[in-house]
């Protein structure tokens, strides 16, 4: 039995970056909420922060959903 350690490589580090990608695009989810709050709480119109925040979490939910496609055989016809 072989072992393609290129290969083995190549599926950590994109594992390991789509992680980071998505963690980060959480976060800035949530600091959007947070602007939103923040410009609420002072009387400001808060649609970007609002929307900017719907972007991220669409995204994130994308990449899970993208994710459960790859894994379930099912999916996949």
């Amino acid at each position: 039995m072989a072992l393609h350690w290129s290969a083995l490589g190549e599926v950590a580090a994109v594992s390991i970056g789509t992680t980071v990608a998505v963690a980060v695009v959480f976060t800035l989810g949530v600091r959007s909420m947070l602007n939103r709050q923040e410009a609420r709480e002072s009387g400001r119109s808060s649609a970007a922060a609002l929307a900017g925040a719907a972007a991220c979490f669409l995204a994130c939910g994308g990449a899970v959903l993208y994710g459960l496609y790859l894994i379930i055989p099912q999916f996949h016809g």
